[in-house]
Parts: structure tokens; C-alpha cells; sequence
């Protein structure tokens, strides 16, 4: 039992091995920006966050505030999405 409990532990560790292999060989996507090379995920979340605060400050104006119940997710779902489209946008 102790052989194939270390085979099968072998095995496991030469799959887990295998998987950065499937990793794009291509670098990053970067935004030359004063000269200098940018990451675009940064800019992306940079983005996002910035899309979740005006939604929040929209709800607020707009008197909408008492009426979404889960201000909180709703803000960050805005986010997350404002974020993957300037991933889209951008990453290309």
C-alpha cells in the first residue's frame, strides 16, 4: 500500500507540475505611457474602481440609495464589469 500511495503522490506532483506549461507565451499586455511600459491590469482595476465609486455617488445623487437593497454588491458588480471591458478593450 505505501508504494502506491508514493506513486500516486509522484503522480500528482508531475501533473501540478504541468499546468503553468499551459500558460500563454506571450508577455503581459503593457501601455507605453511617458515612455515607460505599463501594466494594463492595473489600469483595469484602476477602472473599476473608479466605475464602482461613480455608481455609488450616482445612486446617492439620484436618491436611488434607499432603493437598491445591496448597495454594496451592486457597486462592485458595476465594477467588475466596467474592469473585464476595459480588459477586453485594453488586453487585446
Amino acid at each position: 500500500m505505501g508504494t502506491r500511495r508514493r506513486f500516486l503522490g509522484r503522480a500528482a506532483q508531475l501533473l501540478l507540475c504541468l499546468f503553468p506549461a499551459a500558460c500563454a507565451p506571450r508577455a503581459a499586455p503593457t501601455l507605453s505611457l511617458f515612455g515607460a511600459y505599463f501594466p494594463v491590469w492595473i489600469l483595469c482595476g484602476t477602472i473599476g474602481i473608479a466605475a464602482a465609486a461613480a455608481a455609488r455617488l450616482l445612486l446617492v445623487a439620484g436618491g436611488f440609495s434607499s432603493a437598491v437593497p445591496a448597495q454594496l454588491a451592486f457597486c462592485a458588480a458595476i465594477g467588475v464589469i466596467a474592469a473585464c471591458l476595459a480588459w477586453l478593450w485594453l488586453g487585446q
